[in-house]
């Protein structure tokens, strides 16, 4: 009957530290929601409300835990148990603490990405998935190393054949963490963003499509798909037509025969290029065309007309209108666009005579 008391009472003793740790959860909780929350709101960054959110939960499962395995210690008929009592808790609170380091990591990170970086013109909002899938998994590995260990078992012989087949994977797979790790600094850097239009120095150009871990997808102007890898793109000299801005100048070369009234073919070609400027579809209707001349030729003297689209695509349809309206209003200036040709002198005696 003492025993049957002495049990009772232990495990009522045990029942109330549970229910004791719960209520001190509960209130730990409480403080934190109203008065280190109204505190940290106080502040003009929110890196710190973010940190209290993500430790409340992980708090109050710590103190549950620690409550529940005091309570175990209290009931004598489990002291048989104790040790493998102990490792089990151990590892809970382990497990407790990896989930703690997540939500403050994840926490800082989603901090920086929305708040610090967009006003330093850092872009990681993009990547930051990517990292934390990483950081789950590195963290997750090292909690499982660690309970392992608290439990026993050998945990060298493991690290070392993780290291080795890190090596291997990593000797492996050493072009697709290549074309990763390209992604990462491409989403970063952005030197190229989806629906830019752009040219490589191998030539490939057209519309990027997608930028994928491993490879990014260009759309050509005949509507094809260029698959480029990511390491590739990231070693390449890159022309980007919509960066800083789509609007762009388009330079067309043209030449007039030496007799030209070059005031006159000033005149002429300015009208034309204004005219284009104002009703061709894609190009900068404000803009005011120019010409510069530039090159005494072989046929003929060399300028260049300045005009400007909207973007990349906008030039071909104002290439095209002008060099027709240019071509007819010559005509009809009596301007001459010159063919290459070459005076021949032949010389008969003493005398040159020019054929």
């Amino acid at each position: 009957m003492i025993i049957e008391d002495k049990a009772t009472l232990e495990i009522l003793t045990a029942a109330g530290i549970i229910i004791a740790s719960a209520i001190i959860g509960k209130v730990a909780f409480w403080f934190i929601g109203k008065y280190v929350h109204e505190l940290a709101k106080k502040t003009k960054s929110t890196l710190d409300d973010r940190l209290l959110a993500a430790i409340e939960l992980p708090l109050l499962l710590g103190i549950i835990c620690l409550g529940i395995y005091i309570a175990l210690t209290q009931i004598s008929m489990l002291s048989a148990f104790s040790m493998a009592i102990l490792n089990f808790f151990t590892s809970a609170l382990i497990l407790i603490g990896a989930i703690l380091l997540l939500r403050l990591c994840e926490s800082t990170m989603d901090w920086y990405s929305e708040e610090v970086a967009p006003k330093s013109k850092i872009r990681i909002s993009e990547i930051a998935p990517t990292f934390k899938r990483i950081l789950r998994a590195f963290v997750a590995i090292i909690a499982t190393i660690m309970v392992l260990d608290n439990f026993g078992v050998e945990i060298s012989p493991l690290l070392a054949s993780l290291g080795i087949a890190g090596l291997a994977v990593a000797l492996a797979f050493q072009d697709t963490l290549g074309n990763f790790f390209a992604g990462v600094y491409i989403t970063a850097d952005r030197p190229v963003k989806a629906g830019d239009y752009i040219r490589l120095d191998g030539g490939d150009e057209g519309y990027v499509v997608k930028i994928g871990w491993r490879s990014t997808q260009i759309r050509t102007l005949a509507n094809n798909i260029v698959v480029i890898p990511n390491s590739k793109l990231a070693q390449s000299t890159i022309t980007n037509f919509h960066n800083p801005d789509k609007q762009m100048s388009v330079l067309m070369q043209v030449s007039v025969s030496y007799e030209s009234d070059l005031e006159k073919v000033e005149k002429v070609t300015v009208d034309v290029a204004k005219k284009m400027q104002k009703t061709v579809i894609g190009a900068v209707t404000d803009f005011e065309p120019f010409i510069r001349f530039h090159t005494f030729g072989e046929s003929g003297i060399g300028f260049s007309v300045i005009l400007r689209v909207n973007e990349f695509v906008d030039q071909y349809l104002l290439k095209h209108e002008f060099i027709k309206n240019l071509s007819k209003a010559y005509r009809g200036a009596g301007i001459e666009i010159p063919y290459p040709k070459r005076d021949l002198y032949i010389r008969e005696s003493t005398k040159w005579k020019k054929r």
